[in-house]
Protein backbone atom coordinates (compact mmCIF):
# COMPACT_ATOMS: atom_id res chain seq x y z
CA UNK A 1 0.00 0.00 0.00
CA UNK A 2 1.16 3.56 -0.90
CA UNK A 3 2.09 5.36 2.76
CA UNK A 4 -0.04 8.09 3.53
CA UNK A 5 0.98 12.00 3.17
CA UNK A 6 1.73 13.55 6.49
CA UNK A 7 -0.47 15.97 7.37
CA UNK A 8 0.60 19.61 6.49
CA UNK A 9 -1.46 23.05 8.01
CA UNK A 10 -0.80 26.79 7.03
CA UNK A 11 -1.01 29.58 9.59
CA UNK A 12 -1.46 33.14 7.68
CA UNK A 13 -0.64 36.12 10.24
CA UNK A 14 1.59 39.02 10.39
CA UNK A 15 1.88 38.47 14.37
CA UNK A 16 5.03 35.86 14.67
CA UNK A 17 4.58 35.08 18.32
CA UNK A 18 1.09 34.22 17.78
CA UNK A 19 2.24 31.68 14.66
CA UNK A 20 4.83 30.28 17.25
CA UNK A 21 1.46 29.82 19.21
CA UNK A 22 -0.51 28.29 16.84
CA UNK A 23 2.39 26.23 15.45
CA UNK A 24 3.10 24.21 18.78
CA UNK A 25 -0.88 23.41 19.44
CA UNK A 26 -0.92 22.13 15.65
CA UNK A 27 2.32 19.96 16.07
CA UNK A 28 1.54 18.87 19.64
CA UNK A 29 -2.08 18.03 19.77
CA UNK A 30 -3.10 17.48 16.51
CA UNK A 31 0.12 15.90 14.97
CA UNK A 32 0.68 17.60 11.70
CA UNK A 33 4.24 16.94 10.44
CA UNK A 34 4.70 20.33 9.08
CA UNK A 35 2.93 24.03 9.84
CA UNK A 36 3.66 26.63 7.01
CA UNK A 37 3.53 29.59 8.27
CA UNK A 38 3.46 33.00 6.40
CA UNK A 39 2.85 36.80 7.13
CA UNK A 40 0.40 37.76 3.91
CA UNK A 41 -2.43 36.40 1.48
CA UNK A 42 -0.34 36.93 -1.11
CA UNK A 43 2.40 33.91 0.68
CA UNK A 44 -0.69 31.88 1.88
CA UNK A 45 -2.09 31.78 -1.84
CA UNK A 46 1.58 31.14 -3.43
CA UNK A 47 2.05 28.95 -0.31
CA UNK A 48 -1.41 26.63 -1.13
CA UNK A 49 -0.87 26.64 -5.05
CA UNK A 50 3.16 25.26 -4.56
CA UNK A 51 2.05 22.54 -2.11
CA UNK A 52 -0.98 21.19 -4.06
CA UNK A 53 -3.18 18.57 -2.58
CA UNK A 54 -0.54 18.31 0.72
CA UNK A 55 -2.30 21.52 2.73
CA UNK A 56 -5.26 20.18 4.20
CA UNK A 57 -6.20 22.95 7.50
CA UNK A 58 -5.24 26.55 6.54
CA UNK A 59 -6.05 29.63 9.50
CA UNK A 60 -6.03 33.26 8.20
CA UNK A 61 -5.97 36.62 10.18
CA UNK A 62 -8.26 39.40 9.14
CA UNK A 63 -5.45 42.33 9.85
CA UNK A 64 -2.49 41.10 7.84
CA UNK A 65 -1.43 42.74 4.48
CA UNK A 66 -3.17 41.76 1.42
CA UNK A 67 -6.27 40.78 3.41
CA UNK A 68 -9.57 42.99 2.56
CA UNK A 69 -12.04 41.48 4.97
CA UNK A 70 -13.27 38.00 5.12
CA UNK A 71 -14.63 38.20 1.57
CA UNK A 72 -11.03 37.77 0.10
CA UNK A 73 -11.01 34.14 1.12
CA UNK A 74 -13.53 33.74 -1.23
CA UNK A 75 -11.18 33.07 -4.14
CA UNK A 76 -8.82 30.74 -1.62
CA UNK A 77 -12.44 28.74 -1.01
CA UNK A 78 -13.33 28.30 -4.84
CA UNK A 79 -9.60 27.34 -5.44
CA UNK A 80 -8.91 25.13 -2.94
CA UNK A 81 -12.32 23.13 -2.17
CA UNK A 82 -10.28 20.40 0.06
CA UNK A 83 -8.62 22.53 2.44
CA UNK A 84 -10.80 23.55 5.60
CA UNK A 85 -10.36 27.24 5.88
CA UNK A 86 -11.09 29.08 9.01
CA UNK A 87 -10.27 32.55 10.01
CA UNK A 88 -8.37 33.33 13.66
CA UNK A 89 -8.82 37.01 14.24
CA UNK A 90 -8.60 40.02 17.05
CA UNK A 91 -11.65 41.34 15.45
CA UNK A 92 -15.56 39.82 16.91
CA UNK A 93 -17.37 41.59 14.86
CA UNK A 94 -20.94 40.01 13.65
CA UNK A 95 -20.61 41.32 10.00
CA UNK A 96 -17.34 39.88 9.46
CA UNK A 97 -18.14 36.39 11.36
CA UNK A 98 -21.26 36.40 8.75
CA UNK A 99 -19.45 37.17 6.12
CA UNK A 100 -16.53 34.32 6.38
CA UNK A 101 -19.44 32.31 6.87
CA UNK A 102 -21.24 33.24 3.97
CA UNK A 103 -17.89 32.65 1.49
CA UNK A 104 -17.75 29.10 3.06
CA UNK A 105 -15.20 28.98 5.92
CA UNK A 106 -15.20 26.30 8.65
CA UNK A 107 -14.73 28.27 11.29
CA UNK A 108 -14.49 31.83 13.14
CA UNK A 109 -12.17 31.76 15.85
CA UNK A 110 -11.67 34.65 17.99
CA UNK A 111 -7.64 35.21 18.91
CA UNK A 112 -9.24 35.99 22.65
CA UNK A 113 -10.58 32.74 23.64
CA UNK A 114 -7.02 30.63 25.20
CA UNK A 115 -5.05 28.01 24.04
CA UNK A 116 -7.55 25.55 25.49
CA UNK A 117 -10.49 26.61 23.72
CA UNK A 118 -8.56 27.54 20.09
CA UNK A 119 -7.27 23.54 20.44
CA UNK A 120 -11.17 22.73 20.98
CA UNK A 121 -11.91 24.72 18.00
CA UNK A 122 -9.21 23.42 15.77
CA UNK A 123 -10.39 19.86 16.64
CA UNK A 124 -13.64 20.96 15.69
CA UNK A 125 -12.70 22.01 12.45
CA UNK A 126 -10.86 19.54 11.56
CA UNK A 127 -13.92 16.99 12.38
CA UNK A 128 -15.85 18.36 10.41
CA UNK A 129 -17.91 21.02 12.04
CA UNK A 130 -18.17 24.54 11.75
CA UNK A 131 -16.79 26.71 14.88
CA UNK A 132 -18.36 29.57 15.49
CA UNK A 133 -18.06 31.02 19.52
CA UNK A 134 -21.05 30.50 21.51
CA UNK A 135 -21.42 33.89 22.93
CA UNK A 136 -21.33 34.96 18.81
CA UNK A 137 -23.47 32.70 17.24
CA UNK A 138 -26.65 33.34 19.44
CA UNK A 139 -26.98 36.40 18.52
CA UNK A 140 -30.30 37.17 17.19
CA UNK A 141 -29.20 40.46 16.04
CA UNK A 142 -26.56 43.33 16.28
CA UNK A 143 -26.10 43.87 20.31
CA UNK A 144 -28.82 41.20 21.01
CA UNK A 145 -27.37 38.37 23.26
CA UNK A 146 -29.12 35.30 22.70
CA UNK A 147 -28.39 32.21 25.42
CA UNK A 148 -25.10 31.30 27.09
CA UNK A 149 -22.76 28.35 26.31
CA UNK A 150 -23.95 26.12 28.66
CA UNK A 151 -27.63 24.83 29.04
CA UNK A 152 -29.42 21.90 30.89
CA UNK A 153 -28.50 18.38 29.76
CA UNK A 154 -26.18 20.63 26.90
CA UNK A 155 -23.01 17.90 27.56
CA UNK A 156 -25.16 14.74 27.30
CA UNK A 157 -27.61 16.23 24.25
CA UNK A 158 -30.60 16.11 26.44
CA UNK A 159 -31.80 19.45 26.87
CA UNK A 160 -33.48 20.78 30.17
CA UNK A 161 -37.23 21.81 29.89
CA UNK A 162 -35.75 25.34 30.83
CA UNK A 163 -33.55 25.42 27.35
CA UNK A 164 -33.80 29.12 26.47
CA UNK A 165 -34.11 29.58 22.55
CA UNK A 166 -34.29 32.83 21.14
CA UNK A 167 -37.48 32.89 19.17
CA UNK A 168 -35.29 32.63 15.93
CA UNK A 169 -33.38 29.76 17.06
CA UNK A 170 -36.68 27.80 17.59
CA UNK A 171 -37.85 28.71 13.81
CA UNK A 172 -34.25 26.95 12.66
CA UNK A 173 -34.97 24.31 14.84
CA UNK A 174 -38.16 23.84 13.64
CA UNK A 175 -37.01 23.84 9.97
CA UNK A 176 -34.52 21.38 11.00
CA UNK A 177 -36.86 19.21 11.97
CA UNK A 178 -38.78 18.84 9.03
CA UNK A 179 -35.59 18.31 7.37
CA UNK A 180 -34.68 21.70 5.64
CA UNK A 181 -31.41 22.11 4.09
CA UNK A 182 -29.78 25.71 5.29
CA UNK A 183 -30.90 26.99 1.88
CA UNK A 184 -34.66 26.23 1.99
CA UNK A 185 -34.25 27.37 5.81
CA UNK A 186 -32.87 30.84 5.05
CA UNK A 187 -35.76 31.38 1.79
CA UNK A 188 -38.34 30.17 4.51
CA UNK A 189 -36.97 32.79 7.10
CA UNK A 190 -35.68 35.71 4.68
CA UNK A 191 -32.23 35.34 6.48
CA UNK A 192 -29.05 35.09 4.89
CA UNK A 193 -27.63 31.52 4.63
CA UNK A 194 -23.96 32.98 6.71
CA UNK A 195 -27.42 34.03 9.19
CA UNK A 196 -28.54 30.52 9.08
CA UNK A 197 -25.21 28.99 9.56
CA UNK A 198 -24.54 30.58 12.90
CA UNK A 199 -27.89 30.00 14.38
CA UNK A 200 -27.23 26.40 13.67
CA UNK A 201 -24.19 26.49 15.09
CA UNK A 202 -25.97 28.20 18.25
CA UNK A 203 -28.16 25.25 18.08
CA UNK A 204 -25.94 22.56 18.19
CA UNK A 205 -23.97 23.85 20.82
CA UNK A 206 -27.10 24.67 23.24
CA UNK A 207 -28.31 20.82 22.49
CA UNK A 208 -24.97 19.47 23.11
CA UNK A 209 -24.94 17.44 19.59
CA UNK A 210 -22.21 16.94 17.34
CA UNK A 211 -24.25 16.92 13.58
CA UNK A 212 -27.87 18.10 12.28
CA UNK A 213 -29.04 14.37 12.43
CA UNK A 214 -29.02 14.17 16.03
CA UNK A 215 -30.06 17.77 16.07
CA UNK A 216 -33.56 17.32 14.40
CA UNK A 217 -33.38 13.88 16.96
CA UNK A 218 -33.31 16.19 19.92
CA UNK A 219 -35.13 19.18 18.30
CA UNK A 220 -38.06 17.11 17.57
CA UNK A 221 -38.51 16.15 21.36
CA UNK A 222 -38.06 19.26 23.03
CA UNK A 223 -40.17 20.90 20.45
CA UNK A 224 -42.64 18.43 21.47
CA UNK A 225 -42.91 19.03 25.12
Amino acid sequence: MPEQPSPVALIADDDEFFRLAVVAILTRSFHFAEVIETGSLDAAVDQLSRRGGDVTLALFDLAMPGMDGPGSLSAVREFFPCVKVAVVSASTERAKILTALEVGVHGYVPKGIGSAELTRAVGMILGGQIFVPASLAVLDGPGRPGAPETRPGAETGRPGRNLDLTPRQRDVLALLVEGRSNKEIARRLQLGEGTVKVHMAALLRSLGVQNRAAAAVVGARLLAE
